[in-house]
């Protein structure tokens, strides 16, 4: 090793030469960096809390070393604002001699780094960020959470079964609650139904209450729902007040609204709310109940969530890669390591897209009981190996 980075510098100054024939410099070649960039105060604390619980347990259970080599986690506070996303991910790449990348809490902190990971030739494993056109948005980026679609399409489609005609839809206004109100109304009008209404709240200092009042008004079957990860407690306080049942309105949404960590806080007004998702802390299976029993050890009084398991698993495929690229972290090498990966997930069976890059997983149909006395996601219906179906519908044009 020490020949081969002589080499590599004979061609720099004498003293770059000299400082790579150093134990240090030896030693910081079997040392692989990943930055992970998250939103650890803000808005969306929750996901960057999860996540950095998910990994730092990953490595708790697995060791600190793949492909031969240490890895090393370097975790930065972007605050969720995409800027400062941006100029983390250069100073990581830059600065650190980062190898990976990683994290990303929302889509546009996602989309800011794409140019970068392009540029550099450097993987960036997105662990939380939904929307559909992430992975497009440059070659290097590989998911390990989840689209929207892929989420929204199974409850969309169990809204038309169980005879729901008229629906209103409330999302998020930015990305991902795009895709999802775009695949839920599309699955309701090809089946017949109708949309009275599409509604869209600010994605910062949201305020639901005029919205959740004209859809009230508006006496659909269905309100479906959607709000990033940490924002469904708030929402759900609100819908509880309005008490939809009694209007005969089902209430229903994607799993983020029924966000794991905050469940229990919503009270028993989220009791019976169906939604769909890929990943419950109540998840049955043995690597499930391993997981939440050491992640709650781990971390007492914190339940994993769906961001939790998206990190978790951006460690295993992490891991993964540099064991088949033998530690060699050439970023292209490790990005075709990374396609066509599966493995079992706390969540279930999971694999990479190796056209897309992104995600195939199950997703759940699940509802809202108690359990012990805490609140659950509890599944009861299974849509198995799902792409995400924008991009399943082009490759089937191809």
């Amino acid at each position: 090793m020490n020949a081969k980075i002589t080499r590599r510098h004979t061609l720099a100054a004498f003293a770059l030469a000299a400082t790579a024939l150093s134990p240090f410099a030896a030693h910081a070649e079997d040392v692989v960096k990943v930055g992970v960039i998250l939103p650890m105060t803000g808005p969306s604390a929750s996901t960057g809390r999860e996540i950095a619980a998910a990994i730092k347990l990953f490595q708790a259970q697995k060791g600190d070393k793949a492909g031969g080599k240490k890895v090393e986690v370097i975790i930065k506070d972007d605050t969720g604002v995409a800027d400062i996303t941006k100029r983390l991910a250069q100073e990581l790449i830059v600065n650190d001699k980062a190898s990976v990348i990683a994290g990303f809490g929302l889509t546009p902190l996602a989309l800011a780094v794409a140019p970068i990971a392009t540029q550099a030739k450097v993987p960036a494993v997105v662990m939380a960020a939904g929307t559909a056109i992430i992975t497009e948005a440059s070659p290097y980026i590989v998911r390990t959470s989840f689209t929207l679609p892929q989420n929204t399409m199974p409850i969309a489609q169990w809204a038309v079964k169980n005879g729901i005609k008229k629906v209103v839809t409330l999302v998020t206004d930015y990305g991902p609650g795009i895709d999802a109100e775009k695949t839920f109304v599309a699955t309701i009008k090809e089946n017949g139904g109708q949309v009275l209404d599409s509604l869209r709240s600010p994605l910062k200092n949201p305020e639901f209450a005029p919205f959740l009042q004209k859809a009230k008004d508006l006496k659909p079957d269905a309100l479906f729902l959607f709000v990033p990860s940490g924002q469904g407690a708030a929402l759900m306080k609100q819908v509880s007040e309005r008490d939809f049942a009694k209007e005969g309105i089902k209430v229903i949404g994607t799993g983020d609204v029924t966000d794991d960590e905050q469940l229990n806080n919503m009270g028993d007004a989220v009791l019976g709310m169906i939604t769909s998702h890929n990943y419950s802390a109540d998840h049955d299976s043995p690597e499930n109940k391993a997981y939440v029993a050491a992640f709650e050890k781990a971390n007492p009084g914190l339940r994993p969530n769906f961001m939790s398991v998206g990190g978790y698993d951006g460690m295993a495929l992490i891991y993964a890669a540099l064991d088949k690229t033998k530690g060699d972290t050439n970023g292209t090498k490790l990005v075709e390591a990374m396609k066509g990966m599966s493995w079992t997930s706390p969540r279930g069976p999971i694999s990479i897209d190796p056209e897309t890059r992104d995600i195939i997983q199950n997703v759940y149909i699940r509802k809202v009981e108690k359990k012990n006395g805490q609140l659950y996601n509890v599944e009861f219906s299974t849509m198995a190996n799902v792409k995400d179906p924008f991009k399943a519908a082009k490759a089937a044009k191809k």
